[in-house]
């Protein structure tokens, strides 16, 4: 996976296909439609190869000229890369066009097929993996992004998810990606790391949403050496207020009930009581007995040499505890990190 990335790299898979997963960056280029490429492939089954092909040009021989348009809109400069499933005849059609009108024409060998088995190789990698943990509520997302303008490195899980964690992490309007393409867009960031340097990245849970980590990444996490931001309760309700406090009141119940086993009933009652009162800092008080216990017990399960706690006193000022965490964890002497 060495393409220059300023060459446009056209998916001539279906539209379907390309919304389950995609390389990051590329454009889809489709040359049959989703219920085309049904059609071709049972004649490709029940008929024969030849026949398939036959009804293939049938079906795109008037979208040739459309094809190429759309190609020159997103490679102007006539050079472009293109890929099918496999690397096979959809990809080989449309490259022969391209070449045809005079476009330089890269091939990904092997095609989306090959591609993943590299995403899923990077998985397996050993990365210097920092884990920044904490309370909700703790701002860790924040500093996070503060680490990277200090110039870390920072992989940030929720933003490839597209969610922040909780029952109420899509915030309402998040829309997340397929499974798949959360494990494209990781890998991408993955193979873009100085493996010779420290990665931070904030604790998550096993799942995101409805994304999973990638079980050998995840393994790695879990066995990182992490840092325990600490910050006073009053302030944590008071930054969760502000973050979530405003959102729709149907969607905070109904993230309530999702966790209401979990909860305990009085916890999850009292919790919409106060959501359908308007009294916000009650609803996160009771929903906090949960995602603190949650943390305490997965804190639990760290070896304790491994876990650097910092306390910070002003939750707001980002970019000083960013600052109070890199300094904290430089002075870990590198035998125990």
């Amino acid at each position: 996976m060495c393409l220059q990335a300023s060459v446009p790299l056209a998916d001539v898979r279906t539209p379907a296909e390309f919304a389950q997963g995609h390389v990051p960056g590329a454009f889809n280029l489709p040359l049959f439609s989703n219920e085309e490429r049904i059609t071709v492939g049972t004649t490709y089954k029940q008929v024969g190869k030849e026949a398939a092909i036959l009804l293939g040009f049938d079906l795109t021989g008037p979208k040739w000229s459309g094809f190429i348009r759309q190609a020159l809109a997103a490679a102007p400069q006539k050079k472009i890369a293109v890929h099918c499933w496999r690397g096979g005849m959809r990809s080989g059609a449309m490259a022969w066009a391209l070449d045809l009108y005079g476009f330089e024409v890269y091939l990904l060998q092997g095609g989306y097929k090959q591609y993943r088995r590299w995403v899923l190789d990077q998985f397996e990698v050993t990365y210097a993996l920092v884990v920044l943990g904490g309370m909700t509520g703790s701002g860790k997302t924040r500093i996070l992004h503060e680490l990277q303008t200090l110039g870390e490195q920072v992989i940030d899980l929720e933003a490839l998810a597209q969610h922040q964690g909780s029952s109420y992490g899509s915030l309402n309007k998040l829309v997340q990606p397929t499974q798949e393409q959360f494990e494209n867009n990781l890998a991408r960031q993955l193979r873009r790391l100085d493996r010779q340097r420290y990665t931070w990245v904030e604790d998550e849970s096993s799942t995101i949403g409805k994304c999973m980590i990638p079980r050998p990444v995840w393994n790695q996490l879990t066995g990182a050496f992490l840092v325990d931001i600490q910050m006073n309760a009053t302030q944590r309700i008071e930054a969760l207020v502000r973050e979530y406090g405003a959102l729709d009141r149907d969607f905070l119940i109904a993230g309530t009930e999702r966790i209401r086993k979990r909860l305990g009933h009085d916890h999850a009652r009292n919790a919409i009581t106060a959501i359908q009162e308007g009294r916000m800092e009650d609803f996160i008080r009771e929903v906090l007995t949960y995602y603190d216990k949650t943390y305490r017990t997965s804190l639990a399960q760290r070896t304790a040499d491994r876990i650097l706690t910092v306390v910070l006193k002003d939750q707001a000022n980002h970019h000083d505890n960013a600052r109070v965490v890199r300094q904290a964890f430089e002075a870990v002497p590198p035998v125990n990190k």
